[in-house]
């Protein structure tokens, strides 16, 4: 599903336009990004957990020249699904 896709679909199921729609999860994304970077989980019941986790800082080597890189600390965002969405597609898994 595209981005026009899932805002049409919500536009239709919540009774609002499209640009409401756009607006609310623009702020939504906006709120969760302000969380995880100031060290913030969010948990959404029913969706699952989203967080910021720090990667430490490593070494990496170019496979073609041999030179050696100092790769600096950063944060990644990290989902975990809720036991909902793990069980559904572990039964989509099943039934295939």
């Amino acid at each position: 599903m595209k981005d026009i896709e899932l805002v049409t679909a919500l536009s239709k199921e919540m009774d609002m336009s499209p640009q409401e729609v756009v607006d609310t999860l623009s702020s939504l994304f906006v709120l969760i990004g302000d969380t995880l970077s100031n060290g913030g989980i969010v948990n959404i019941s029913g969706l699952g957990q989203f967080e910021a986790k720090k990667k430490a800082e490593r070494i990496s080597v170019n496979p073609t020249n041999g030179k050696r890189y100092l790769i600096p600390p950063k944060l990644t965002p990290v989902y975990k699904p809720a036991l909902l969405w793990k069980t559904y597609l572990k039964k989509l898994d099943e039934n295939e």
